[in-house]
């Protein structure tokens, strides 16, 4: 299992190693067409536009690793929060 980090906001278990369905940020399905079998072309994330701090809030580990759930992509940045699950 993970670790619980929590500050001031819902605990959330960050899993040892990323599950590449789920968002790194929210733990809701990424919706990934990479990760349910899909041409890479399919994924709603080929026409998103993410801003770079949503970018920069991703945990090390889990670059490269998962992608983010459309809801996350959509922020503007680390002040405006997905819910976590």
């Amino acid at each position: 299992m993970g670790k619980a980090l929590h500050f001031g906001m819902p605990r959330v278990v960050v899993p040892s190693s990323p599950d590449p369905t789920r968002c790194p940020l929210c733990g809701r399905s990424n919706q990934c067409a990479i990760s349910a079998d899909m041409p890479p072309e399919d994924c709603w994330c080929m026409d998103a536009t993410i801003a770079p701090a949503v970018l920069a809030s991703i945990p090390k580990e889990a670059l490269d690793q998962s992608c983010l759930c459309p809801a996350c992509a959509a922020r503007q940045g680390p002040d405006h929060p997905c819910a976590p699950i």
